[in-house]
Formats: structure tokens, C-alpha cells, sequence
């Protein structure tokens, strides 16, 4: 009986760790002031722009997928990035946010291999269709918290 009660504990305990943090909400950008913030009038063109390119209708990465309202709220392999009427403790926050340098959305670019150099078939440039990185504004981020703290609708 005690055995079980161990497995209990480490499972509990595993679990803990393995659940990151989230980071201090206070260096957040503040929450826009505009009233009505909606998914479809607000925040839609912001992850269009930003976002789709990799959690789009066609494989998105994580499972999230940010095209439409319903697959926002629903989250991915993850689990729930938004907490409606809560953005300081939506996930997707911190990482459009880029507060810490471990979460950012979109990802920053990787540097190059060491050893890349002529001796391989790799590109010594990027492709010219390679998507340039550009991390959202703290405007952007605030009108993401205002619809979230609005109820995310």
C-alpha cells in the first residue's frame, strides 16, 4: 500500500516539474485601453500577420492552430494558451511577448551550423522566401491582452 502512495508522490511530483512557470507578469506590455476588442475586427489580422505562417489550417505547429477563433481557444499539444478575462496568465502572452528569451513567438532565427561552410549543398544564403523575423510590437501584445481580458471573444 505504501508503494502506491510513493508512485503518487513521484507522478505528482514529475508532473510539477516538468510544468513551466510563467514568467512575471509585470513585464508585460500594458493592456491596450480600446473597449470592443473582438477576434475577428482586432486580433485575426495581428496573427495573420504574425502568426498563421506556422499555426495555420495546414499542420500547425503544436497543434495550435490561430486562423479562427474556436481553434485559438481550443489550445494545442500544449494544452489552453488562452485563460479568456485572464491575460496575465495566458501562455500565448508570454510568448508573442518575448519577456524572457526561453518562450518567443515567432521564433527567432536559429544562427548557422558550425561547419556550414562551401563544402556542403546548404544555401550560403537563406532563401529568398525565407519569412524575416519580426517580433510583435508591445502594442500588438496589448491589444492581445485587451481582447483576452475582455473575455476573448
Amino acid at each position: 500500500m505504501k508503494s502506491i502512495y510513493i508512485v503518487t508522490a513521484l507522478t505528482f511530483a514529475a508532473c510539477s516539474l516538468t510544468a513551466a512557470p510563467l514568467p512575471d507578469p509585470g513585464k508585460l506590455p500594458p493592456v491596450a485601453k480600446k473597449d470592443g476588442v473582438t477576434y475577428e475586427k482586432d486580433v485575426k489580422s495581428v496573427f495573420e500577420d504574425n502568426c498563421t505562417r506556422c499555426h495555420g489550417d495546414q499542420r500547425p505547429k503544436g497543434g495550435l492552430q490561430l486562423t479562427t477563433l474556436e481553434g485559438a481557444l481550443k489550445g494545442g499539444k500544449d494544452g489552453k494558451m488562452i485563460v479568456p478575462e485572464h491575460s496575465e496568465k495566458s501562455p500565448l502572452v508570454f510568448s508573442v511577448s518575448d519577456i524572457d528569451g526561453k518562450i518567443s513567438m515567432p521564433p527567432k532565427p536559429r544562427a548557422p551550423r558550425p561547419g556550414m561552410n562551401g563544402n556542403t549543398n546548404a544555401p550560403v544564403n537563406p532563401p529568398a522566401t525565407q519569412h524575416p523575423w519580426k517580433p510583435l510590437t508591445p502594442e500588438q501584445v496589448g491589444l492581445i491582452r485587451a481582447w483576452i481580458d475582455q473575455g476573448a471573444k
